[in-house]
């Protein structure tokens, strides 16, 4: 492969030769994506393998072995991730099946619903259920205690305990399986179940012997998703675990940071949860490239149909209530606690104020700050983030020079290394003298950039495989080059896949706190921090205005994509070509 390639229409009718960016491209984004995603991995490896005086020793990963306290929060992460992810199958599995395959009325609803959880971050959705069912000051305890006359010191539910936290985290980590699972129930070809009919098996014999099997792939694989989400997560178990007394892996890498730091460590405890999650994540990618089954012939017919019958009321009843569990208690506590002055005051037209939202607005000066990097940080992230993803995701689909597919790799990479533990090696490789990042906005955005890349390039590599590669040699024949054939050509047919990719980016960076809360300092407070320090002050009130601003933000971007003709919404297929 030259560096010029030959193009039509050169003076005196010679060919002109063009320059083609292909190689410079892949060499700069080569570079930036092994600085992304290399050198903090060497950096954390570096401090694990070295004592206070940068001499060889394997003394770090001994002290994990033999330290109580650390191993401790080994097991509770690996009993937390294995609870949620069980849970997680059993809630989502049903969950998908009536969605995906009954005749409930309502369907598409419940899945733009049940989509809510993706959006509401982790510890939004933990802080919420503390908000409800925190023994002294939970909403449903004071409405127990009122409702029965109990004891001002009873309570009905305790939201911090290990059963307390594997809820709360199942509450956002089952519509990873419930998505997986009805997209793979979609996918089921009528015509085994219509044999089955026939061949006289009732209703529940071809659920349990066809249908099941056939999507037990998807359920183990949307399973295992859920357990490395659990195993990785530090906002959750840092809201509820340690008031309980107890930490996490994740939990206790932070502690490391605290005075008196013992980065060493924090290094060593961040390798055992990567490795951790990697095999997961292989085992996961495994599982769903298995096939539980092959289709002989014709296009299989369309999804068949259950009739619930008299059991319509049953599952309309469960539908509700893991809706109820999941958005709309979570939501209603939010709203209520920013209305109200207290958590347990009641709700009523002499309650309601806005102080909380002046307050948080106007008064707080931290705030401010943090609403103003977080939305900086976000449009740099998701704009950035999503041009790489687009570059680097044609480069790989059309392979212009030798090697690309090792950059498919390296923007996939980031996926299997938790939040904590990108944090610890980051503030290992920037807040050294020689680039003195940490205490700015630059760390920060080379953490969402790391930690994000790989969402936008999956939406848009998927994108890719839908575009002929004729249209760009088209292009190219009549002398553009591969960087203009992409901007003028291949772009605007990718223009709905690229804003989504955007979308997903910009929401996954204004709810990330496992890194953040590493890297942040006085002056580069985001909204996912500040709530974060307002629950060890107890001002629910301002979380709560803080976490409503968030949700809005997160479900305007997703309703702006998804209904502006300009963006890919409705009309945006109109004079387009």
């Amino acid at each position: 492969m030259t560096s010029t390639t030959l193009t039509l229409g050169g003076a005196g009718g010679r060919p002109a030769r063009r320059l083609d960016l292909s190689t410079p491209l892949f060499l700069l984004l080569a570079a930036i994506l092994c600085v992304l995603v290399l050198l903090p991995l060497f950096w954390l490896a570096w401090y694990s393998l070295v004592d206070k005086s940068g001499m060889p020793t394997l003394a770090n990963f001994g002290r994990l072995l033999v330290d109580p306290a650390i191993r401790r929060a080994f097991l509770i992460a690996l009993a937390l991730a294995a609870g949620v992810g069980f849970f997680s199958c059993l809630v989502a599995t049903p969950l998908a099946w009536l969605v995906a395959r009954t005749d409930m009325p309502g369907r598409r609803f419940i899945r733009s619903l049940v989509t809510a959880s993706f959006v509401t971050p982790p510890f939004l959705g933990a802080l919420a259920w503390e908000m409800l069912a925190a023994p002294n000051s939970g909403i449903l305890n004071a409405i127990y205690r009122w409702a029965f006359g109990a004891d001002p010191s009873d309570y009905l539910f305790n939201i911090f305990s290990f059963p307390g936290l594997v809820f709360a985290v199942t509450c956002y980590s089952f519509p990873f399986v419930f998505t997986l699972v009805a997209n793979a129930l979609d996918r089921v070809p009528s015509d085994l179940e219509e044999a089955s009919a026939i061949l006289g098996a009732r209703p529940g014999a071809t659920l349990r012997r066809i249908t099941l099997p056939m999507v037990l792939p998807a359920m183990l694989a949307g399973s295992l998703v859920a357990v490395v989400q659990a195993l990785t997560m530090f906002g959750s178990p840092a809201i509820l675990a340690l008031p309980a007394g107890f930490h996490v892996i994740t939990t206790k890498i932070w502690s490391f940071f605290q005075f008196p730091p013992r980065l060493d460590l924090a290094a060593a405890s961040a390798l055992p949860l990567l490795v951790v999650t990697v095999l997961l994540l292989q085992g996961q990618k495994w599982l769903l490239g298995r096939r539980g089954y092959t289709v002989l012939g014709g296009k299989s017919g369309a999804a068949r149909r259950v009739r619930l019958g008299r059991w319509a009321w049953l599952a309309w009843a469960y539908v509700v209530l893991i809706l109820c569990l999941t958005v709309i208690f979570p939501y209603a506590a939010l709203l209520k606690t920013a209305l109200t002055h207290t958590i347990a005051e009641p709700l009523t037209w002499e309650s309601l104020t806005l102080h909380n939202f002046e307050f948080v607005l106007f008064d707080f000066s931290s705030t401010r700050l943090a609403i103003w990097n977080t939305l900086v940080l976000g449009l740099m992230t998701a704009t950035i983030a999503t041009a790489m993803a687009l570059v680097i995701a044609y480069l790989v689909a059309r392979r212009p020079v030798a090697g690309t597919s090792w950059l498919g790799l390296l923007a996939t990479a980031p996926i299997a290394v938790p939040g904590i533990v990108l944090g610890v090696g980051l503030f290992l490789a920037y807040a050294n003298p020689t680039f003195r990042l940490y205490g700015t906005l630059w760390i920060l955005l080379i953490a969402f950039l790391t930690l994000e890349l790989p969402a936008g390039y999956q939406q848009l590599s998927a994108a890719f495989s839908g575009v002929h590669p004729e249209l760009e040699e088209a292009s190219r024949i009549l002398g553009a080059t591969r960087l203009r054939s992409l901007w003028q050509i291949t772009a605007p047919l990718l223009r709905t896949n690229i804003v989504a990719a955007w979308c997903f980016v910009f929401i996954g960076t204004i709810r990330e706190l496992s890194a953040t809360i590493l890297l942040t300092t006085a002056n580069t407070k985001l909204v996912s921090v500040i709530i974060y320090d307002l629950n060890e002050s107890g001002d629910f009130g301002a979380i709560s205005v803080l976490g409503i601003l968030l949700l809005v933000v997160s479900f305007t971007v997703v309703f702006i994509a998804n209904r502006v003709p300009v963006l890919g919404g409705p009309g945006a297929r109109e004079g387009t070509t």
